[in-house]
């Protein structure tokens, strides 16, 4: 269990990224949450306050596809289901929200395989 200290490092580094971001109908936000071992994507409207679409790696369509994978490349999964999701929504452009996590490794791997599949930030 993370200290009381940790606990509020990580409550700030979410709060100082998250407060410099916002969601629109016309560039809506990307959010990425990761635990140990799950990731999860979704596409946030914060004017409306509706989630758009999202993508885990607890999703059916993917399971197959996942199975005996590193985690990189099941973060890469995501991105690509995320993204296609979106294509079939109309959008095209979103505003990449990290939260408390460093650009690093599956974030990266996530946000890199959603661009290569046609989502633009």
């Amino acid at each position: 269990m993370a200290s009381k200290r940790t606990l509020k490092i990580r409550n700030k580094r979410e709060k100082r990224v998250r407060g410099k971001l916002s969601g629109t109908s016309e560039r809506p936000r990307l959010s990425v949450f990761r635990s140990d071992r799950h990731i999860y994507a979704q596409v946030i409207n914060d004017a409306q306050g509706t989630t758009i679409a999202a993508a885990s790696t607890l999703n059916k369509e993917i399971a197959d596809q996942i199975k005996g994978k590193k985690k990189v490349d099941v973060a890469r999964e995501v991105g690509k289901l995320i993204a296609e999701r979106l294509k079939n929504l109309g959008v095209e452009k979103v505003v990449f929200d990290r939260g408390r996590f460093l650009y690093h490794g599956r974030v990266k791997a996530l946000a890199d395989a959603a661009r290569e599949n046609g989502l633009k930030f």
